[in-house]
């Protein structure tokens, strides 16, 4: 597909499913219009990596193709927002007091990596991926050529192993 095609298709796209793609996503993204704008456009260019299912001898057939993989990246950016720490506003961090020892702190941090070091390679790329990197699964998933059910066990199993190995942290790892 040549770009002024992909481009005119991408376009005629847009306008024919856009809006209720939009509303699907707006619903599950709880109201939040630039998180549902953002899906959409990524639903878009999943359709631009995908021309086969452009291809379909009836266009509104489309629909439900981009229906359900913006569906789909919906729940996989809700339960990458969840995996990781609440964001907060910068006036709350300016106000917030140290309460942490930084001696602490560096001791917990070179402990959960000796602890992370213990980890199948396999595990410990999954925990990297998914918690440090705030990869959602379904992009740990095609980083590493696994299925996303495969990531999950893994990341399962490496939590698992860790609260083994620092049962005094095993309170923050839950």
């Amino acid at each position: 597909m040549n770009g002024t095609t992909a481009e005119h298709e991408l376009a005629a796209l847009q306008r024919e499913h856009g809006r209720p793609l939009f509303a699907l996503l707006l619903r599950l993204c709880d109201g939040d219009r630039q998180r549902a704008e953002d899906l959409v456009q990524e639903t878009l260019v999943r359709a631009w990596q995908h021309p086969e299912a452009l291809r379909a001898d009836d266009f509104d057939s489309v629909r439900p193709w981009l229906l359900t993989v913006g569906r789909r990246l919906a729940i996989d950016a809700r339960r990458a927002r969840q995996a990781r720490p609440a964001e907060v506003g910068d006036a709350i961090l300016e106000n917030a007091r140290v309460c942490a020892d930084h001696a602490e702190r560096a001791a917990a941090t070179l402990d959960v990596r000796k602890a992370v070091k213990t980890l199948t390679p396999e595990h410990r790329e999954v925990l990297v991926l998914v918690y440090f990197q705030g990869a959602s699964v379904a992009e740990a998933a095609q980083t590493l050529g696994i299925p996303p059910g495969t990531v999950k066990s893994r990341a399962y199993y490496a939590l698992r192993a860790l609260r083994r190995v620092l049962p005094g942290y095993a309170a923050d790892l839950r």
